[in-house]
């Protein structure tokens, strides 16, 4: 659905986006992930239109490349767009029907369907009680409940968001999460997620992009993601440093958490004549499956035999060569 080919941007002489390469698929919840200042937000802009970028590259949404339309075609494409963002962006002297019907006005949509729609779309995010309030007046969720409304106001095809839980506490954030799930599932809206936090990642996406520096560093399924652990997405993560004692090596261990996970086990305790600890597991809950890393210590003689069992079994792992004192997250 969302094609983007080579595309590089500039402010002057810095740029913010270095040969971007990827391809979003219609219906899926796709993250953006990195830390603040990684071009995340400006390749959202590039794909609504809002941002130009270099000559060089491509953008298509549905075969159409956004890059050489003419404004008013520019204009009219932006209607299969919403926008959720980070602190709302609500009409505060209106009301919460008048903010979710304000895209339909701007749009001069036949005026007797406008009302029946915006009522609609309230009772779709759980707030239709709250529709002759002001944004004043309720909370950061229930706020965030009328953009969700506002941006599916004109039905577009994609739904952008950005950083749209980061102002929220765990629980809004989660019932918001939810939300933008079942939107997704039942009006099938592509829903591109920009964030920098790894709970919503977890809970929300079906596929993950992470961005640093400008740059794309890796793009896979959250679940593959996580078992894969690349070095940039441990740069935003941190990881466990842990102690273990001279003559020993350690590991990292990432498996899906199912019965491979057993079987793996039992087969390296083999390997190794039953001489490893399990020192530390940490699991990761993806919205469609749970990833455990172990973290393992075992003796040097084991070393090239743990090795050769991970990679024969294709085990993702990280060999853990640097003894650290204590275990804390990095």
């Amino acid at each position: 659905m969302i094609k983007i080919r080579n595309l590089s941007k500039h402010y002057a002489d810095r740029q913010i986006l270095r040969d971007i390469n990827l391809e979003i698929c219609r219906g899926e919840i796709h993250g953006l992930l990195g830390i603040s200042g990684a071009g995340k937000s400006t390749l959202l802009r590039c794909i609504n239109g809002l941002e130009s970028f270099d000559d060089n590259g491509s953008l298509t949404v549905d075969g159409v490349e956004i890059n050489r339309l003419p404004v008013k075609r520019l204009r009219e494409f932006r209607k299969k767009i919403g926008m959720i963002f980070q602190d709302f962006a609500l009409l505060q002297r209106k009301t919460v029907i008048e903010n979710v019907m304000l895209p339909m006005q701007c749009w001069q949509q036949d005026i007797g369907d406008i009302p029946q729609r915006a009522w609609a779309l309230l009772k779709l995010v759980g707030i239709e009680d709250k529709a002759h309030f002001r944004p004043q007046q309720i909370s950061g969720g229930q706020k965030q409940r009328v953009a969700i409304a506002r941006a599916l106001a004109l039905e577009p095809q994609i739904l952008l968001c950005d950083e749209a839980t980061s102002a929220l506490d765990p629980i809004t954030t989660k019932s918001i999460l939810d939300l933008l799930k079942e939107i997704n599932q039942r009006l099938n809206i592509t829903i591109v997620m920009v964030t920098h936090q790894m709970d919503v990642v977890k809970a929300a996406c079906d596929r993950l992009s992470i961005i640093e520096q400008g740059e794309l560093i890796a793009t896979n399924s959250v679940e593959q993601i996580f078992i894969e652990n690349p070095p940039a997405l441990q740069r935003i993560t941190g990881d466990i440093a842990m102690r273990f004692m001279p003559g020993q090596v350690g590991f990292k261990i990432t498996l899906p958490s199912t019965e491979l996970s057993t079987s793996i086990l039992l087969g390296l305790s083999a390997v190794v004549n039953q001489a490893f600890t399990i020192f530390f597991t940490q699991t990761d809950y993806c919205k469609t499956a749970s990833i455990v890393h172990y973290y393992i210590t075992t003796e040097n003689q084991y070393h090239r035999q743990v090795i050769a069992y991970l990679k024969s079994n294709a085990v993702a792992f990280q060999e853990l060569t640097s003894p650290i004192i204590g275990m804390t997250h990095n």
